[in-house]
């Protein structure tokens, strides 16, 4: 798990900026209410300050090498998850979305007691769920972008190559705020936690505790008899 985690970090992260350099491309997103434009993704004056490049060609190479790493990893952590039964700790249960806002509210002060966890809490399993089915619906709207003749049954299911085309650019979205929160949580959490997703242990102090000692069990201080 931690070998797909790693892994998973550098592929993850050369596929969103070959995607941005496709997009750059053609930018055409924005979100807008009764004409008037709220947000429009990367304004101009971003292309002006960052001189951004128009490399379509390069982006494409670089995101249709990577995306075979990026499935093929996640296929791997997906089928370990199932086969070594790690799902069971993983899925959301009944009672997970009630836990998840007692994490919100320790996570921000404003709960002293830590809610009780497994291997992940609640909030955990709902995020890393979460992110496993988005890993599926980004291979699933990109391979119908990639090749809508071939695949137009594919393409047809996510609703035609534009709302395809939409709905991958809005899990990657998804990946940089879920990347952002996930980061915040590791430094807070601390060192030894980080430590432990590249070793696969924690370092856990212990007070030293004097162990009373019996002199009559204790067989360096019972008298030496010799026999000579």
């Amino acid at each position: 798990m931690r070998w797909t985690h790693w892994v998973n970090f550098p592929v993850l992260t050369v596929m969103i900026w070959s995607g941005l350099l496709i997009y750059w491309a053609n930018d055409v997103y924005t979100i807008t209410i009764f004409d008037y434009t709220l947000i429009h993704f990367f304004p101009q004056w971003f292309y002006d300050v960052f001189a951004i490049p128009q490399r379509l060609a390069e982006g494409m190479a670089f995101h249709f090498l990577f995306m075979w790493f990026f499935m093929l990893n996640g296929a791997l952590y997906l089928l370990y998850t199932i086969f070594s039964g790690s799902w069971k700790q993983l899925l959301p249960n009944r009672h997970s979305f009630a836990e998840a806002w007692q994490v919100v509210l320790y996570d921000l002060h404003l709960m002293k007691t830590a809610p009780l966890q497994g291997k992940y809490n609640a909030a955990q399993r709902i995020a890393y769920t979460a992110i496993i089915v988005m890993g599926i619906g980004s291979a699933v709207t990109g391979l119908a972008i990639y090749k809508p003749v071939q695949l137009n049954w594919l393409t047809w299911l996510c609703g035609g190559y534009h709302l395809a085309r939409i709905e991958h650019f809005g899990l990657t979205i998804g990946y940089v705020l879920f990347f952002v929160i996930h980061l915040a949580q590791v430094i807070r959490a601390g060192w030894n936690n980080f430590r432990a997703v590249i070793a696969g242990f924690e370092v856990v102090d212990q007070p030293n505790v004097t162990t009373p000692v019996n002199p009559m069990t204790d067989e360096n201080l019972l008298p030496h008899v010799s026999h000579e």
